[in-house]
């Protein structure tokens, strides 16, 4: 029985779990189906619009270990075995799922002829870097482009897209962009900012379907009946967790793989970590918790602990002693920072829409594009929206982490966005200085 940890998956959750173990002199083998070598798909949006290269983007390499860039197709959970697509079987000890997610493909009249499986040309999703290549080849100045899905992944296509010179119409179901992120105040400044980079902008626009000439979408059919004509169009329509490899193996399956507080699977031999996990419930879907169990996944595995299943065998463990840190949920901060000229910086965290009790706020300065807001619940900071100037996200992206009491002294509750460094200076026991 070997001792090898097999990771399926090189996007950032992957790539960072095999980077910890390999540090730790773990035996690794990493399986990345891409042509490309592990890279961080939140700056995609950057790489499209002419700011950085494709290499800029690449993630630090594993300086051990083996790197396999191939399929994975089954799992033989009997004989610990994973099976890729051009032949090789790979043995485990642990096997890491960090499949990630795939585009969600909405149901369009017109989208797939019968029979086919690949999308018409000038039709693309904005997922993996050869979609971001493939736009990037096809946009040109006055390209007439139509963005579908006005969330965080259709805002920062349709900014770069813009940015590159092309004639950009996003279309958003919802009543505002980013309606999971941000409150309407904050959501209409974005709106406000791509309007000003000439992007075009329709909320609560259903798009119906579109039309194929010569194998090609020429336009985008709203609900209305209105059309859009286009060249090229973007599905940004979000992410489905994805757990093929999972379902075909028995493991168990909801929205996402299901996960304990050690990210294991129903099979104790199988971790999940990523898009594609769901921990207690939630599928999480973004950056920062795909790294945090990544760092909790790499912890439990290199502890000296024993990690017991319920036959009594070693699972992860190096040795005797305490038990591995459990991984009890992430708390979500979603930030989105766009460089170049007119820079697109916000952060939400937490719930930014209060409840009748709770306290709220906000300032607002129209001239220069910012937005603050938070709200208080009892003595607890719970949620907040930052545009524009985020000097002060870090101090109160902290208390929220930390869930710790507001200070109780008497100073306003507007101080919390004036003076956001004084939570810090409190909860490190000092007094903060320099009053208002």
């Amino acid at each position: 029985m070997t001792s090898t940890a097999v990771v399926i998956g090189a996007g950032l959750a992957g790539a960072h779990v095999t980077q910890r173990l390999a540090a730790e002199a773990i035996d690794t083998v990493l399986i990345g189906e891409e042509d490309h070598a592990p890279y961080n798909r939140v700056l995609l949006a950057e790489v499209l619009a002419g700011r950085y290269g494709a290499d800029v983007i690449t993630l630090p390499t594993p300086k051990a270990g083996t790197t396999l860039r191939t399929r994975a197709v089954r799992v033989d959970r009997a004989d610990r075995l994973v099976h890729c697509e051009d032949g090789t079987v790979v043995p485990y000890g642990t096997l890491i799922l960090a499949t990630g997610s795939n585009p969600v493909l909405p149901p369009l009249r017109g989208l797939f002829a019968p029979g086919a499986r690949e999308l018409p040309r000038g039709v693309h999703a904005f997922r993996t870097m050869d979609d971001c290549l493939a736009l990037d080849k096809a946009v040109a100045p006055g390209t007439r482009v139509v963005v579908i899905g006005g969330g965080l992944l259709g805002v920062s296509a349709a900014r770069a897209l813009a940015q590159r010179g092309a004639q950009v119409v996003l279309t958003q179901q919802a009543e505002r962009l980013m309606e999971r992120q941000l409150d309407p105040a904050s959501s209409e400044l974005v709106r406000a900012h791509l309007t000003g980079l000439g992007v075009e902008v329709h909320t609560e626009c259903r798009v119906r379907g579109v039309g194929v000439t010569d194998g090609a979408v020429r336009h985008v059919e709203l609900a209305d009946g209105y059309e859009l004509e286009t060249e090229l169009t973007v599905l940004a329509c979000g992410v489905r967790p994805r757990t093929g490899l999972a379902l075909a193996a028995g493991l168990d399956v909801r929205k996402g793989i299901v996960v304990d507080d050690l990210l294991r699977t129903s099979d104790p031999h199988i971790r999940a970590i990523g898009d594609c996990a769901e921990h207690a419930g939630r599928v999480y879907g973004l950056a920062t918790p795909a790294l945090e169990q990544a760092d909790a996944l790499a912890a439990a595995l290199t502890d000296k602990s024993t990690d017991k299943n319920s036959s009594g065998s070693t699972d992860g463990g190096t040795g005797a002693g305490r038990s591995p840190a459990p991984y009890t949920g992430s708390r979500m901060l979603t930030r989105l920072t766009l460089a170049g000229p007119g820079p697109l910086d916000l952060a939400a965290f937490g719930d930014p829409e209060p409840r009748p009790d709770d306290d709220v706020i906000q300032l607002a300065d129209a001239t220069r594009g910012t937005y603050r807001k938070v709200v208080v619940r009892g003595d607890r900071l719970v949620g907040g929206v930052l545009l524009g100037d985020l000097a002060s996200v870090g101090a109160l992206a902290r208390a929220w982490e930390a869930d710790d009491p507001l200070p109780d002294d008497d100073s306003p509750l507007l101080h919390l966005l004036t003076h956001p460094q004084a939570l810090d200076l409190a909860r490190a026991g000092q007094t903060p200085t320099g009053g208002r």
